[in-house]
């Protein structure tokens, strides 16, 4: 393991700034960073279009709220993870991967 792999996977849940703090500050070739970095950036994906759909109104905005809560809920599974150093896919997006 790296020395910083933790605190960057844990950052990386936390807000866009804590999402770029570990991407920028991170060893490229820690690959557990690497996955809590491509978790953390699809939940910060949908949780900024559930925003919008909660702005725009109406039944959107039902739709953005729950959006709103499972992203809250993936962020803190997420970080607990992070936290314990697994490796293991967070539920419906860990398989998915946007960057390598």
């Amino acid at each position: 393991m790296y020395k910083n792999s933790k605190l960057f996977a844990v950052l990386s849940y936390i807000t866009w700034i804590g999402f770029v703090v570990s991407f920028l500050m991170r060893d490229r070739n820690d690959t557990l960073v690497r996955r809590h970095l491509n978790q953390a950036l699809i939940i910060n994906l949908i949780g900024t279009v559930g925003t919008f759909l909660t702005k725009a109104g109406g039944i959107l905005a039902t739709g953005g709220s729950i959006l709103g809560i499972a992203c809250v809920v993936l962020s803190i599974m997420g970080i607990v993870r992070a936290f314990n150093m697994s490796e293991k896919p967070l539920p419906y997006i860990g398989e998915y991967t946007l960057f390598n």
